[in-house]
């Protein structure tokens, strides 16, 4: 029985049927089933290992003689390699073994690192490292340059979690038969936004920004922070798993609600500028382009938008309600206050040592639009205001929050007078609360939230 090659998903039949032949001028040629006994498909067979052997140079040709090399970072085909092309033929390139070709390029590289001879070389120095464009030996962690750098790693260790350790059974209780509808659609969207944003924060971190960096002690924090915003993510999965949300519906609002879509894409946009393949931090306007992006992602990105996103749960869990995905949130909140805090410290570094000065008005624009996006999402969060809170409220934080961090960041307040709307909300992550051992685990920070800003 065979397949029906013209409808592969046809129920099979009994008789002989041939595939279609192809293109005869390919190197290997079908045997069809018209009479071709067993010798002649042997002879095929044999033909075609000649033609093979004609078409491609010898097993022992030295390839590594006639290639030349360029860069290609972002080539689909290999990816971090170098792609090998023929001097004169580049066509005679891709009919090269692939296996041979490899075999060749790491022979040459072993032979070129054996030629070089070895030469002890000075200890390094704290002050030749710098965070971009250092000169220090990047696998070297000692001596520090940036101990502060060190404590952020320690003192995040100390703040280790996970989503397993919360008790949610109550809010599944919460959410099916206390929670009104608004505040339902509140609870729905916050997950929402956050689960692709952490994603997103996950991705600038890990892929825009520690290789960029030319210290160690800085990248092990950052590899530290990769870790927790993935923690993030497993978070918010886990409480739309235990709540019994459709995760395909949650997980997709960012792609047909506007309102939260317009922040992702202005942090998809910022990303994306500093992670093209051609960027070079030691030209002026690259320069400027990343600090910018870095400073959006530690300010606003993570310091104001996320800072903000967690408080209408907290709303809901100062009236006994969500308290356990809000006790996540918590310990999430914690963990940003560290991101956001160190983001604008590597900033404020990098512009003393590079002596970068951002234009006034790409700043401006910065907080512009960050409130722009805040207030369209903050109308559709909260159409109608929920107990304890209301749009007003969130808006009014945004910007008294973002204040804060431009202070941070050595700029001028984008908006001065601006009320502290939600006194409570720093109580989130800077106090130690005491747990009833019968209600849940006992996982309390020991330093990592209690951040001063100002």
């Amino acid at each position: 029985m065979t397949l029906n090659w013209d409808d592969p998903l046809a129920t099979p039949i009994s008789r002989v049927q041939s595939r279609p032949e192809l293109d005869r001028n390919k190197s290997v040629t079908l045997i069809t089933d018209e009479a071709v006994d067993q010798r002649e498909a042997v002879e095929q067979v044999e033909k075609n290992k000649t033609k093979l052997s004609l078409e491609y140079p010898a097993s022992d040709t030295h390839f590594v003689q006639s290639l030349t090399f360029e860069d290609s970072a972002n080539d689909p085909d290999s990816g971090s390699q170098r792609r090998a092309t023929h001097p004169t033929q580049e066509a005679s390139s891709t009919q090269t073994p692939p296996a041979t070709l490899r075999a060749s390029l790491s022979a040459r590289r072993r032979e070129e690192g054996e030629q070089k001879p070895f030469t002890p070389m000075k200890p390094i120095n704290s002050e030749d490292k710098r965070v971009i464009n250092g000169l220090g030996d990047i696998n070297q962690l000692a001596p520090f340059k940036y101990p502060w750098a060190w404590e952020f790693f320690i003192n995040a260790n100390k703040n280790h979690w996970t989503p397993l350790d919360i008790n949610m059974a109550q809010d599944v209780h919460d959410y099916h038969h206390k929670l009104k509808p608004e505040e339902r659609h509140v609870y729905e969207n916050v997950l929402a936004y956050l689960t692709t944003s952490d994603i997103l924060a996950m991705r600038n971190i890990g892929l825009a920004v520690m290789e960029k960096m030319t210290a160690p002690e800085l990248q092990i924090y950052q590899a530290r922070q990769v870790y927790e915003e993935a923690l993030h993510t497993w978070t918010y999965q886990h409480c739309i798993e235990t709540i019994g949300l459709d995760q395909s519906e949650i997980y997709n609002r960012y792609r047909v609600v506007p309102e939260i879509n317009q922040k992702i894409q202005i942090a998809n946009r910022r990303l994306n500028a500093v992670m093209r393949s051609d960027i070079d931090l030691r030209q002026p306007d690259d320069l400027q382009e990343f600090v910018l992006s870095y400073a959006f992602f530690s300010g606003i990105f993570e310091g104001c938008w996320f800072y903000n996103g967690f408080s209408p749960v907290f709303a809901l869990q100062r009236r006994g309600l969500m308290k356990g995905t809000a006790e996540q949130l918590q310990y999430i909140m914690r963990d940003e206050v560290m991101h956001c805090s160190f983001g604008i410290r590597v900033v404020r570094q990098i512009m003393q040592e590079e002596n970068v000065q951002l234009d006034p008005r790409d700043i401006r624009d910065m907080w512009d639009e960050a409130e722009a996006a805040e207030v369209a999402y903050s109308k559709f969060l909260l159409p109608t205001p929920i107990l304890g809170y209301s749009q007003q409220d969130h808006h009014e934080q945004f910007r008294f929050i973002a204040n804060r961090r431009a202070r941070s960041l050595g700029m001028e307040e984008p908006f001065p007078g601006a009320k502290n709307a939600l006194p409570w909300l720093d109580e989130q992550s800077n106090m130690r609360k005491e747990k009833n051992f019968f209600e849940t685990r006992v996982t309390e920070y020991q330093t990592g939230g209690a951040l001063k800003w100002e």
